[in-house]
């Protein structure tokens, strides 16, 4: 993540991945969902059923802040 900028609901682990909170959820694995699959926010929920929406949302927005890094790792 970009020094200064904060995401609710997203924090770095010991390895600097984004982590979705406190879950083992990565960023990187719902961008990419979302990327190849073409899953909405709604069908992101749909299919991980413990996240709530702020946090797939904060997740999507993340995503977007940083769209080029993270298509070219999930690609």
């Amino acid at each position: 993540m970009h020094s200064g900028v904060t995401y609710p609901h997203i924090s770095l682990d010991a390895h600097g991945t984004a982590r979705i909170g406190q879950t083992r959820y990565k960023v990187i694995h719902l961008a990419a969902e979302h990327y190849h699959y073409g899953w909405s926010a709604e069908e992101l929920l749909r299919q991980h059923p413990d996240l709530r929406p702020e946090e797939v949302y904060a997740a999507l927005v993340h995503f977007y802040d940083h769209h080029d890094e993270l298509v070219q790792l999930i690609k």
